[in-house]
């Protein structure tokens, strides 16, 4: 008697493992789609030339930084106000990655922190509505709207929390974010969809990502980016502020001094 009312048990446990497989394998070909979307006609992201160009990050880093060392002044204590600071790093990425631009901006006096989210594989609506509530409770705790710093895929989530949130934020900085005309002006776009699980046209946030937010929006962009396109990052005149042009990779962003010195010398302006 106790052998056969196992078996169903068993039976069952077996039925769930086999669905549980199929829905697996069934999600698994619907992302290797999405990774292997052709791109549309007229659709460009940087050349491969760019984009090889990327590993030269750690070499324009070491040379910025001895650069900079070789007519650096005493350094200058903080003459602007305070403000408070968050930082979203890129798609992929862990806000580690954007610790040395953390650094330079609480040097000059601002309080840094990170987004709360850990690595940033790309929307969600719970994940956004987590930042909104961080972002909305972090103004109310400093007694002042947030400088939103997005890096790439970041810099979305900053547009987008400016626009549904404005109140609570005072500025946003992004940083080679893809905000503007063809979503697929870049070389990381079948990377997202594989990761994410949904197309570029059809995010869980930013379906309007170029509206500009109703706070100032600085763009920084630069020509030497291999992953977004510098049209896409730089934006339109109705879309942002005001562009800036910087000499970087796309993952120099997060990290190269001349970057972090324009982000600090813009938190203070505004």
């Amino acid at each position: 008697m106790e052998m056969m009312i196992k078996q169903p048990q068993a039976a069952s446990s077996k039925g769930h493992a086999l669905a549980w497989l199929a829905v697996l394998r069934a999600e698994i070909v619907r992302r290797q789609a999405l990774a292997f979307e052709p791109r549309p006609e007229g659709s460009r992201g940087p050349a491969w030339e760019r984009l090889l160009g990327e590993l030269r990050t750690p070499i324009e880093h070491w040379q910025a930084v001895r650069q900079q060392g070789r007519h650096r002044r005493v350094a200058d204590t903080p003459t602007g106000p305070s403000r408070a600071v968050m930082l979203l790093p890129g798609f992929g990425t862990h806000p580690a990655r954007m610790k040395p631009l953390g650094k330079v901006l609480q040097a000059a006096g601002h309080r840094v922190s990170d987004w709360g989210l850990g690595f940033n594989f790309g929307p969600s609506e719970e994940r956004f509505e987590r930042l909104c509530e961080r972002v909305c409770t972090m103004a109310r705790k400093e007694g002042e709207p947030l400088v939103l710093v997005g890096w790439s895929l970041g810099g979305i989530f900053a547009r987008e929390v400016a626009r549904l949130h404005p109140e609570a934020v005072r500025m946003v900085i992004t940083m080679g974010t893809p905000f503007s005309g063809d979503r697929r002006a870049n070389n990381a776009w079948r990377a997202y969809q594989l990761i994410t699980g949904h197309s570029v046209d059809e995010p869980p946030i930013g379906r309007e990502m170029s509206v500009k937010p109703p706070v100032p929006t600085v763009a920084l962009w630069s020509a030497r980016d291999g992953i977004v396109s510098p049209r896409s990052a730089c934006g339109r005149k109705d879309e942002r502020d005001l562009a800036v042009p910087m000499r970087c990779t796309h993952l120099g962003f997060a990290a190269h001094p001349d970057v972090a010195a324009m982000v600090n010398r813009l938190v203070d302006a505004y």
